[in-house]
This record gives structure tokens, sequence and C-alpha cells, in this order.
């Protein structure tokens, strides 16, 4: 057996950040640290942060006054921040900066008197932060179909936004149908689809064509790992989302001699790692590392992370870690 190790896979800046700060923020303030909605969609790391103490809520009700809370890496909307202020909990803000960027689109789009049509995935928390941001201004679209369902008025000043973790031919569809039916529609003046996202969505592309069989690492409730795997069996290939080696069936690979293994944004690096032993141990894999481009993007802690560490020293975080040197944000 061949293994094809895509690059860049697993872990974005934003995540990146995102777990380093839950990290660090539990080591400054201690257990229990509320997170509102999971830190980032991977079970695995979830789990592990439960058992460090961090406790995931869906709700504000569900934290005690004065209590920390960390947002989570797909951000919130107004309305959890101003209910989190008035029962007075401290938050620790680790929106991924670009989702940050998209609300503040949709912030500036509303107020220039635009009506916003967001392209995503309904229920996603990203979506619901960002159309939060702008209640009563913005609708979701997540197919073409939803497009032609569209019924603003003749004249209607017309913008358009998307969720950053979209697959890029999907989200092409929708803006090019968008763009027929509504010629003076406009959109922001850089892709909202976050570098992380193409970049693994390409590497599958091309990567793909070598392979019999992919492996994504991600959970099923992570749009951009749920993405790769849709990509290579649009590419022809069998594909399988799996959480880690403990998911891997020996029975897929039969007939199978080329096997790329790639990882979505929120993966850890260590979970790809033991896919790959299981698979030198079991097949005596011969594994090559691929790399399709170069990522060197970082994001800093938040502000009020940040300020709390003046006090305290920087602690390691578990998670972080990139497949690559090149590669810091290794998503």
């Amino acid at each position: 057996m061949k293994v094809l190790l895509a690059s860049p896979r697993g872990f974005c800046a934003g995540v990146n950040m995102a777990v380093e700060s839950l990290d660090q923020a539990l080591a400054v303030y201690g257990p229990p640290l509320y997170v509102f909605h999971e830190i980032v969609h991977n079970r695995p790391v979830v789990q592990a942060f439960r058992a460090k103490g961090a406790i995931f809520v869906e709700t504000i009700d569900e934290v005690p006054p004065g209590a920390n809370l960390m947002y989570s890496a797909h951000g919130v909307s107004p309305a959890i921040r101003r209910k989190s202020e008035a029962a007075g909990i401290k938050t620790i803000d680790a929106t991924c900066p670009l989702v940050t960027k998209v609300h503040l689109e949709a912030i500036q789009f509303a107020k220039e008197g635009y009506q916003i049509v967001l392209v995503g995935h309904a229920g996603h928390d990203e979506v619901v932060g960002t159309m939060g941001e702008v209640e009563g201004s913005i609708r979701l679209v997540e197919t073409v179909e939803d497009v032609a369902a569209l019924d603003y008025p003749a004249g209607t000043r017309l913008a358009f936004l998307t969720q950053t973790t979209l697959s890029v031919d999907e989200a092409r569809a929708i803006i090019l149908a968008l763009k027929n039916r509504f010629p003076h529609i406009v959109g922001p003046r850089k892709d909202d689809i976050c570098y992380a996202t193409q970049n693994r969505q390409e590497a599958v592309r091309l990567l793909s064509q070598e392979a019999d069989m992919v492996l994504v690492l991600g959970s099923s409730n992570s749009s951009n790992s749920q993405r790769l795997a849709e990509l290579a069996r649009e590419s022809g290939r069998a594909a399988h989302l799996i959480d880690g080696p403990q998911d891997i069936q020996f029975e897929w690979f039969k007939g199978h001699e080329t096997v790329l293994i790639t990882a979505g944004a929120s993966a850890p690096e260590h979970l790809v790692q033991g896919c790959v032993s299981l698979l030198e141990e079991k097949f005596g894999a011969d594994v090559e590392s691929r790399s399709v481009r170069e990522e060197n993007v970082r994001f800093g802690l938040p502000r009020e992370l940040r300020q709390a560490l003046t006090s305290f020293p920087a602690v390691p975080a578990s998670y972080v870690g990139s497949p690559e040197k090149s590669s810091p944000a290794a998503n």
C-alpha cells in the first residue's frame, strides 16, 4: 500500500488560536471554564477538553453568574453577547478573525441599506452568529433552488456573503445563480471562504486523482471536513470521514493500492499520525508527503486572554502543532 499524506491538512490558524486559547484559559483560570458551543467541531478535541474541566453549553442560562465563558471559533450573535454581559459573565472571545470579517461585512452592508443573502448551511453555529448580527436584513440560501425562490422587489439593493467553510465549487454555483438572477448584487471585496478551506479542498481535488481511496480525519458535524469527503467522492473515489484510527475498517482497503489521507480544519495532527501508523503496521504502507500549497498564517490570542497572561506563564497547548514545518496553520 502507498499512503499519500496531503498538505495542507488539519488545524487552520483560527482553530489553532481557539484551541490554544482554551488550553491557556484553563491553565490561568482553572476549571470549570464554560464554552459557548463546541470550541471547534471535533469530537476528540472536545472530549479531551471536557476531561480537563471545560463545560460546553448551548445556552447562556447554563452559565453561572460571574463564571468564565469562552465563545467558540464559530462566533456568536450580539444577542448572546448582551445576555452574557447582563448575567455578569466574564467572556473570552475566541472567534476566528475570518468569521469576524464576515460579521463586519454584514454590519457594513446593512448600514448602507443592503438586503443580504448569506450562502451557508442552516443551523451551523457560524451562520447563526452572522445572521444574528443583522436580523431583519439577511436571508439564508443553501442551494441554487433557494436562489430561484428569492422574492426581493425590483430596485432592492442586494449583497451576498458566504459561510467560511463551504465547498468552493458549491458556493461558486450559488453565487453565479445569484448574479444571474440579480445582476446588480454586490459581494465582499475579498472571498469569504477561508484560505484554509480552499487550500484543503485544492489538495484533495489534485491528489485524489492519484489515489484509489481517501481518508478524511474530521467529525461528522464539521462542515469543512464533510466537504472534503464529498469532494473526494465527486472525483469518483471512495472516501471515509473518520474521527481517528479506531474508526478504520480494514475491509475498506481491499483492492485499493493508494490511499490519500487528509484532515479537516479542526482535526488534530496526532490523529492523522495514528492512522498512518496503523496502516504502516497492518499493510506495510509506504508514506509519501505531498504538499500543494504552503501556509504561514497565525492569529494572536484573544485580547482578554493576552491581558490575563501578563500575570501568568504561558502554557503550551496540547493540540497545537503542524504536520509540516513550513505550514504552522496545519489545517
